[in-house]
């Protein structure tokens, strides 16, 4: 047998049990086909030497927003922590861009305003030209609107929108400005059809464009497999035309939404989209759709998850469950009759009261239908009640978490306040759930989060900001290799993939990434983590990326694209 590339020299992490570790590992027609010593390996037509460097099976992120990245007609909210800098930006950004339409920007905080949430006034006086603005907070779950698109979009005469609920003032009844349950309602066919009709930022090219540059930045940060979690069936097209023009460099799930609202004649149409995409689906794999995204609640920032008990600030405030039918319970309806229909969940929880809604539906699930290995999903889990973590493991549920939440200059001020001291240890809780048995399938949540899988393995064991200040919550810590083995064989098992992926083994899918140097030697020292990248990203055996001393010996895809090097380049910007 001769190889098509041999990578040598390295430590192979295989997270096989069989050898866990390895010396080599080979590569032929798209899988793997050798793993061992460096000595025995067999010839290969291609040799890369990756001495003092670290290969593990390809990082799987089981939810990445793609169609969430930047957009380079909008402005960028990224660290701007403060009601002033973020006026700054703003202006500048109006200034320098005088022929848009609208002034669009992404990722505002919530704690930019003390003590309230930002509101209209705070936008006033930033554009002479007096254009509409439109602000989406770094979660996607609320906008922020100036007094122009108010009027514009006919909230301040009393109208409403179908892509989120205006907050009005409780005196006066006049809109705030402030926009909550904006990504429950924004990708439902009205609301992405208001979207595309009035805000720039929604037409289908600005999104195709981010699809593009999100899927490079994913395949040069070494994430082999993306888990896009919630496609409308209307932007399906978006991502058969990526397909087609060869855009997918990475593999891609798409989850389809399923809205709020939703009747048994659409979870039909969902049945009837999976088995066609089933059987006209590309030799190479590059892209499937799979599970159904729903949501139990909405977010604990704006008070809108659903909580067992009062927020801590808000007396008699629980938030609410976002299907609001049959008493509250009717997510549990909607997951037994996908269940029914074969059919896959992947359902956003964040305060413990969702959690359990949403364990309660895949119970229920489970017992009306007598299934017992679809691998539902509860996505976030930020707040858990010590009550329903074991149930994650009995009922076989994968717990798709983002390290990087639990960070606290992301969380310190607004989300710790309004959970509340004696419910911190609720927080995101890895370790006692990898520690039950339960599938922990890490993730970025981009553009939530950082992309960079190494954001996250950083945060998962330091539960620190990224400068390593203000550890909170150190019990729930994880090392390395488990993020590690948390990013690939969890994320296998949650899609039903570690038959081919997950793992580095012979007859695998050849889905790799030689890492700049040794992961793992950062164990005592997590922030040199954050200095390392992929040097290597290999999908199906083909190379997709390359960086570093061993591009020559691959091919320097970054060199061979310019683009591609820009969006690794911009990935460490936004990571670290």
């Amino acid at each position: 047998m001769t190889l098509d590339t041999l990578i040598t020299g390295a430590r192979v992490r295989t997270f096989d049990a069989a050898a866990p570790w390895a010396e080599a590992v080979g590569v032929a027609d798209g899988r793997i086909a050798y793993v061992g010593s460096a000595d025995a390996a067999p010839a290969a037509r291609r040799t890369v030497q990756a001495e003092g460097r670290l290969v593990t099976p390809g990082v799987i992120d089981s939810h990445n927003h793609l169609l969430l990245g930047f957009d380079e007609d909008a402005v960028s909210l990224e660290g701007a922590h403060t009601l002033d800098e973020v006026r700054r930006r703003i202006a500048d950004f109006a200034a320098r861009r005088p022929e848009l339409p609208w002034i669009c920007a992404e990722n505002a905080v919530y704690a930019v305003v003390q003590g309230r949430r930002p509101n209209a006034a705070d936008l006033a006086g930033l554009d002479p030209a007096g254009r509409p603005m439109f602000v989406t907070t770094y979660d996607q779950h609320s906008v922020w609107l100036n007094d122009t698109a108010l009027r514009v979009l006919g909230i301040g005469g009393g109208g409403e929108i179908a892509w989120g609920r205006p907050e009005r003032d409780a005196a006066t009844g006049e809109p705030t400005g402030w926009v909550t349950d904006f990504y429950t309602s924004a990708m439902t066919e009205a609301g992405l059809a208001e979207l595309q009709r009035d805000i720039p930022m929604y037409s289908p090219e600005r999104r195709y464009r981010k699809l593009q540059s999100s899927m490079r930045m994913a395949t040069a940060l070494g994430i082999t497999t993306v888990v896009e979690p919630q496609v409308p069936l209307a932007e399906l097209p978006l991502f058969e035309r990526a397909l087609a023009e060869g855009v997918l460099s990475s593999r891609v799930i798409a989850a389809l939404f399923h809205p709020v609202g939703a009747d048994g004649t659409f979870r039909a149409r969902l049945r009837e989209t999976i088995d066609r995409a089933a059987a006209e689906a590309d030799a190479e794999g590059l892209l499937r759709l799979g599970p159904i995204k729903l949501y139990a609640d909405d977010v604990i920032e704006p008070h809108t998850a659903l909580m067992l008990e009062d927020y801590a600030n808000r007396p008699g405030r629980r938030g609410r469950p976002s299907y609001a039918g049959n008493g509250g319970r009717e997510l549990v309806d909607i997951v037994t009759e996908l269940d029914r229909l074969g059919l896959q969940t992947h359902t956003h929880a964040t305060g413990d009261g969702g959690i359990r809604l949403a364990l309660d539906a895949i119970e229920q699930a489970q017992r009306v239908n007598g299934t017992s290995d679809r691998r539902h999903g509860v996505v976030h889990v930020e707040c858990l009640h010590p009550d329903d973590l074991p149930r994650f493991a009995e009922l076989g549920v994968t717990a798709a978490m983002q390290p990087r939440h639990c960070s606290p200059d992301l969380v310190a001020g607004t989300w710790m306040e309004n959970v509340g001291e004696a419910r911190w240890d609720r927080a995101w809780r890895f370790r006692s759930l990898l520690d039950s048995g339960a599938t922990v399938a890490f993730s970025s949540d981009w553009q939530v989060g950082e992309m960079d899988p190494l954001v996250g393995v950083f945060s998962a064991a330091t539960r620190a900001a990224l400068d390593g200040a203000n550890a909170w919550t150190a019990a729930e810590r994880v090392g390395i290799d488990r993020s590690l083995e948390a990013y690939t064989v969890h994320g296998a098992r949650a899609w039903h993939l570690e038959g081919s992926r997950g793992r580095l083994a012979v007859g695998m899918d050849a889905d790799l990434v030689v890492w700049s140097g040794d992961l793992h030697a950062h164990e005592h020292d997590p922030a040199g983590l954050l200095g390392e990248h992929a040097e290597v990203t290999m999908v199906g055996g083909r190379v997709v990326h390359s960086l570093g001393a061993v591009a020559e010996a691959v091919g320097s895809v970054a060199a061979a694209d310019p683009a591609a090097g820009r969006e690794l380049s911009d990935a460490h910007a936004h990571g670290h």
